[in-house]
């Protein structure tokens, strides 16, 4: 059986004494699993559970057609329980790995409780450069309705609002065009090329880059952090 820890405490009520057992949350320990974000149409949140098992399911059906390779992630290679474990791998991986020198916060995406994907927010000497990355993936039944740019805005809301970021990046290659207009459509601005190797191929990305000022001059939907206040010093803020 499944053992649960109960904290308790003593409260005075009518001056006797009475004892309340108090079951203590993740969020108590690690205050991310408390952060959520509000679109108008998605939540991002720290998956549990059966919510992490989801969302890698749904990488495992497929994030983008057999013929494409728009990620250096090789999304197509193996079979879905690989890429389904490389999911929980990568979640697990930045879990454990957390710092405030280094970072990555990998938020499911939900729809009404239903997961769509994951999108990342990451950084490294955030609190000396105050710049952040930004990475994602869809599973391919949900792309091309927004939410992939629902989902970014939410996560630069958190970054620009409430971590006080400077600077937004993101790299993309020069094909993958559903993500180069969803980072031109927010703002971002050409600031150089990057080349990674892919087995024998080497590939070109484009260096996307959104400031602060340039986010600040933007109408967007509204946008609601709660549980930022607990999370702050493990941002180091």
């Amino acid at each position: 059986m499944p053992m649960t820890i109960l904290i308790s405490a003593v409260i005075q009520l009518r001056g006797v004494d009475l004892v309340v057992m108090i079951r203590p949350v993740l969020s108590d320990l690690w205050p991310q699993y408390g952060l959520t974000i509000f679109t108008p149409r998605l939540e991002l949140r720290l998956p549990r559970g059966e919510e992490l098992a989801a969302l890698a399911h749904l990488a495992g059906k497929g994030v983008h057609r057999a013929e494409e390779r728009p990620f250096l992630t090789p999304w197509t290679d193996g079979g879905p329980e690989n890429r389904a474990r490389s999911v929980l791998q990568g979640h697990w991986s930045q879990l454990a790995g957390w710092s405030v020198a280094a970072w990555q916060l990998g938020l499911g995406v939900f729809h009404h409780g239903q997961p769509l994907g994951v999108v990342t927010l990451r950084a490294r000497d955030f609190l000396v450069v105050r710049e952040v990355a930004t990475s994602s993936w869809l599973g391919i039944e949900h792309q091309g309705k927004g939410y992939g740019t629902e989902a970014r805005v939410g996560l630069l809301t958190l970054a620009f609002d409430h971590l006080d970021a400077r600077v937004a990046r993101t790299e993309v290659f020069q094909d993958n065009h559903a993500s180069q207009g969803v980072s031109r459509k927010l703002g971002y601005e050409h600031d150089g090329v990057s080349v990674d190797a892919r087995g024998d191929e080497a590939l070109v990305s484009d260096r996307l880059r959104l400031t602060r000022q340039k986010w600040t001059q933007q109408n967007r939907h509204p946008v609601r952090v709660d549980g930022i206040t607990a999370c702050r010093p493990m941002f180091g803020l």
